[in-house]
């Protein structure tokens, strides 16, 4: 409701926002639903397989589609205007600036996931006050990791955003690894080894473990696609603004900025 009323200043503004962020903003809340109500909503607290797919999705899928609906640019362009320097406050902030790179995003998304292999697993997956707190706090988590990715309103050098692209690549295989484990491990690694009791076609714990590390390992490397992409968009928008302050110096302000670079090399 908030998201559609933004829209609606935003249009009032002279500023039409494009539907797309919209269309991208209704398939999270969507999305959203399906984890809830759906069969891994059900599930979750039974199978392993179903509370991996759910935490992974409500990590990775779920800010995904939140992130390209862009709602803190849309904050500021239809929003309150009280509440849109406070956003822009926010994305200027330490712990965003720290967040929104991809230096942190693995070493989040491996230790979240990495305590699927540990017996703190079995305590938390049948339990209802935690399966709350996923449901809220780990969609904030990953849209706090994406968010500064996708929104324009943190500004990094193209340096920084070169080495962003190579961690990234890296990432690829750090978040694949708790889902690798749980795949190749021929033994319950949470120590749940009591047969869930439901329909027939429930599987056995370890063939549930196994089912867990497939839906883990391979939604751990689909979602670092659109990591990419956004690290490739923030490289265009860095090395436009570059170019453009580049272009803006005088010809003594480019011979000053050169012998100032040659001195420092040699």
């Amino acid at each position: 409701m908030t998201y559609g009323w933004w829209v609606v200043g935003a249009h009032r503004r002279g500023a039409p926002w494009p539907w797309w962020r919209t269309l991208s903003f209704a398939g999270a809340l969507v999305l959203f639903g399906i984890l809830q109500f759906g069969i891994v909503g059900v599930y979750d607290q039974t199978l392993r397989w179903a509370f991996v797919l759910r935490l992974s999705l409500l990590f990775f899928a779920v800010p995904t589609f939140a992130a390209f609906a862009a709602p803190v640019t849309l904050l500021r362009t239809g929003g309150p205007d009280r509440l849109a320097r406070g956003a822009s406050v926010l994305m200027g902030s330490r712990p965003v600036r720290v967040l929104g790179n991809a230096i942190v995003s693995p070493l989040v998304a491996l230790a979240l996931f990495c305590l699927l292999l540990t017996p703190l697993s079995a305590a938390i997956r049948p339990s209802s006050v935690w399966a709350i707190a996923i449901t809220v706090l780990v969609p904030v988590l990953g849209f706090g990791l994406l968010a500064p990715l996708s929104e324009p309103g943190v500004l990094r050098s193209s340096t920084f955003v070169t080495a962003e692209f190579l961690l990234a690549f890296v990432e690829l295989m750090l978040d694949a690894i708790p889902g690798i484990v749980l795949r190749i491990t021929d033994h319950v690694l949470d120590g749940a080894t009591r047969m869930a009791v439901g329909p027939g076609w429930f599987p056995s714990p370890l063939r549930d473990q196994h089912l867990a590390g497939d839906l883990l390992w391979f939604i751990a490397e689909v979602a670092d696609i659109p990591v990419l992409i956004s690290l490739f968009v923030r490289w265009q928008r860095t090395d436009r603004r570059e170019a453009r302050a580049v272009d803006a110096l005088s010809d003594e302000e480019m011979e000053a900025l050169t012998r100032a670079h040659l001195s420092r090399r040699g």
